[in-house]
């Protein structure tokens, strides 16, 4: 049985699953107030977007209370690498080395920054070297 592809989130429901994922379940009422942090956003589109979300799958909602309370149904770690993947593949051919490249030449990477850099590649050809080959592969 194959996995249903996540949904990609919009710029606006992104917005509302970082609320989520950084407060856990919450009411609309606390959505839209995080979210009139940063811009202002009404009620009823709060209410709007988490129904629509909700429709996606990307919300789940407890109607157990009078207020109802949502909560992310998609993993925050899960949702980052999907949308990467996907900015990867649209922006960069796929190719990480163009990514990484780009990021670095546009940056200022410090010293402490570079050598988590070098520990995570060193991490990564460790993990490499000792990961047995795809056995998937027709003949």
């Amino acid at each position: 049985m194959s996995k249903s592809p996540l949904p990609k989130p919009t710029e606006s429901e992104l917005e509302i699953l970082q609320v989520l994922w950084q407060h856990g379940p919450s009411t609309v009422r606390f959505v839209n107030d995080e979210l009139n942090r940063r811009r202002e956003v009404g009620y009823t589109t709060s209410l709007k977007l988490l129904q629509l979300m909700l429709d996606k799958g990307l919300v789940l909602r407890d109607d157990d209370s009078k207020t109802h309370v949502y909560r992310a149904a998609v993993r925050e770690e899960e949702t980052q690498g999907l949308l990467l993947d996907r900015f990867v593949d649209s922006t960069f051919g796929g190719s990480a080395m163009k990514l990484v490249m780009q990021a670095l030449g546009n940056r200022r990477t410090s010293r402490e920054e570079l050598a988590q850099i070098r520990r995570l590649l060193n991490d990564i050809e460790i993990q490499n070297d000792t990961t047995p080959p795809s056995t998937d592969e027709a003949p």
